[in-house]
């Protein structure tokens, strides 16, 4: 999603509770004022840093199968796929998901990040780039783990959010949580993750004016 300053055999997830499914339908209808206005802002944007992040980290011969989590129109979507990868997008606004099946030629699948249906063990990597912040911290364990098991073992995550000091609430019509580099830590840790490395962007630029904290991880455990 867009920048944001300081939100096998499988079962359909349970119907969420109204306040969650106020926050999810509150923050979809915000990007989907203006799907096209959105595309013309972003679509320049430059996360290579990112994506090389998340790659050089995935183990075993490519191409890799990447899932693009909040594709958003399908910009980076489009870049995996240009690399030579299997690329599936995700994202809850129905705009953006034609949007990003029209840029990329890639499967979307158009689900709520609050309410996931992941097929288990299929993505050697996961991009979250500027999404996961609008996950509840009351929901955040649990979509971690959904996302876990979405991984192949010693599959990588990569993750964007703006950084602050683990305040949460609405802004501009999107509700998001200002994680601290400690506190998503602790998340991410007790889900059973890894961590490869982490860092700050733009980059560059000093820390007060890097409002992005990005971090890479690897599935733990056995299973």
């Amino acid at each position: 999603m867009g920048r944001f300053h300081p939100s096998a055999c499988r079962t359909m997830p349970a119907p969420l509770p109204d306040e969650l499914r106020r926050i999810a339908e509150r923050t979809m209808a915000h990007y989907a004022q203006d799907p096209a206005g959105f595309w013309a802002a972003t679509r320049e944007h430059d996360v290579s840093q990112n994506v090389g992040a998340l790659l050089r980290h995935v183990e075993g011969p490519p191409p890799w199968d990447i899932l693009d989590l909040g594709c958003g129109p399908g910009r980076d979507l489009a870049t995996f796929s240009a690399l030579g990868h299997r690329a599936v997008g995700l994202d809850g606004t129905p705009a953006f998901v034609a949007m990003a099946h029209q840029h990329s030629g890639c499967p979307v699948w158009q689900q709520d990040l609050l309410a996931l249906d992941l097929p288990a063990a299929r993505f050697d990597g996961i991009f979250a780039n500027a999404v996961l912040f609008h996950v509840p911290t009351s929901e955040l364990a649990r979509v971690l783990g959904e996302l876990r098991a979405a991984l192949r073992p010693r599959g990588v995550l990569f993750v964007s959010n703006p950084r602050g000091n683990d305040q949460e609430g609405w802004q501009q019509g999107r509700y998001g949580v200002w994680h601290s580099l400690e506190g998503w830590r602790r998340f991410m840790r007790a889900a059973g993750f890894d961590e490869f490395e982490h860092y700050y962007r733009p980059a560059g630029q000093p820390r007060e004016r890097q409002p992005w904290l990005a971090t890479v991880w690897r599935r733990g455990g056995a299973t």
